[in-house]
């Protein structure tokens, strides 16, 4: 079985609440789990959010939808993924974020073909990115993540939960799924208000014709608009991970003094 597993929470730094986010009328969350239920390779899906009371707006919204919901630490990710899957025993797990409402469940999909074909430990689209950012998605063998909750000790590897996969290289086989052209500088995420509007605009000119809109949907939107892509260009890929590795580097000085 593979599950995919959708990490949300209310407490944001940059953009607070954003999951949550009215976007045509429905939470953003809600339009990105309605792209996500259209994987044919996902067998169930899954939220993981934190045991907090700011996060039980997420719990609601799941109970809702009618799609599983699991609530667990709130800065230590891994833990929460960890235990997400003693729940609900599966094969294989597909992370995916909250904050990817454009996530398009072909390329996912593929991704997940890729990975199956090459019997892979983990593939990722952000070993290599091609993709334009907010399209990331990663699978990885169930039984890895045990191996990761039991030795990941870093600050980054317990909040960017398949960071010991690909920190330890060397011990897992890694595949990186990339597409023919690179798009990797196109930015699709929401991490701050400028993102949210970039995605509502997306939303507004292709939703109301097509609620089934893909990423080559969007690029040919941006290639007649090239101006939307100048709401919120110009940002550093992977912020949130950059500045977990700075947590790193401070942890490790103060165990060596």
């Amino acid at each position: 079985m593979i599950l995919g597993i959708v990490q949300a929470r209310m407490s944001s730094t940059r953009l607070p609440g954003k999951v949550m986010l009215p976007l045509l009328g429905c939470p953003m969350l809600e339009h990105q789990l309605e792209r996500l239920l259209r994987c044919k390779r996902i067998d169930q899906l899954l939220v993981a959010t934190s045991n907090q009371s700011d996060d039980l707006p997420i719990v609601d919204l799941c109970r809702h939808l009618g799609v599983m919901c699991f609530q667990g630490d709130l800065a230590d990710v891994l833990d929460r993924f960890y235990q997400a899957s003693q729940q609900y025993p599966t094969q294989h797990i597909v992370r995916l974020t909250a904050d990817c409402p454009l996530c398009d469940p072909e390329l996912i999909d593929g991704l997940i073909e890729f990975y199956l074909n090459g019997h892979f430990d983990y593939a990722s689209t952000a070993l290599e990115p091609t993709f334009p950012d907010g399209l990331d998605a990663e699978i990885f063998r169930a039984e890895l993540l045990k191996l990761a909750w039991q030795e990941a000790d870093l600050p980054s590897q317990r909040e960017h939960v398949t960071s010991f996969f690909y920190q330890q290289n060397q011990r897992f086989c890694l595949g990186s799924y990339t597409d023919k052209i690179d798009r990797s500088a196109m930015r699709w995420t929401v991490d701050d208000a400028d993102d949210f509007e970039f995605v509502t605009q997306i939303y507004k000119k292709l939703y109301p014709v097509k609620s089934d809109f893909n990423r080559h949907d969007i690029v040919d939107l941006l290639n007649r608009e090239p101006e939307l892509s100048q709401i919120n260009c110009a940002k550093t890929r992977n912020q949130g991970y950059l500045k977990s590795l700075e947590l790193d580097k401070l942890t490790t000085k103060t165990e060596t003094h």
